[in-house]
């Protein structure tokens, strides 16, 4: 897999990267995503170290995620159900 040669900028500061080709439009999104979330915390408190602004940060996205993963849906798993069904199958089966 091929790797590209980001420059990241998060909070006013430059960060290069070598990431795989697929993960690149997902890294410049959380970047993205920290830079918006680092604004809106500037804005709406009154904080100005860029420290305490990236651990706020970190913290609410994290948070943020892990809420939407315990969310998703998971995928249903037919294998137990094939399988009750089939024995059941085979018992009627034997019946006739």
């Amino acid at each position: 897999m091929s790797k590209v040669a980001l420059k990241i900028n998060i909070a006013g500061r430059t960060y290069p990267l070598n990431v795989p080709e697929a993960e690149a439009e997902a890294v410049n999104h959380a970047a993205a995503e920290i830079n918006k979330a680092i604004d809106l915390l500037r804005k709406n408190y009154a904080v100005n170290d860029t420290q305490d602004l990236l651990a706020m940060s970190a913290l609410q996205l994290l948070t943020k995620a892990k809420a939407e993963a315990n969310h998703t849906v998971a995928e249903p798993n037919y294998a137990d159900i094939e399988a009750a069904l089939e024995a059941l199958r085979q018992d009627l089966s034997t019946i006739q």
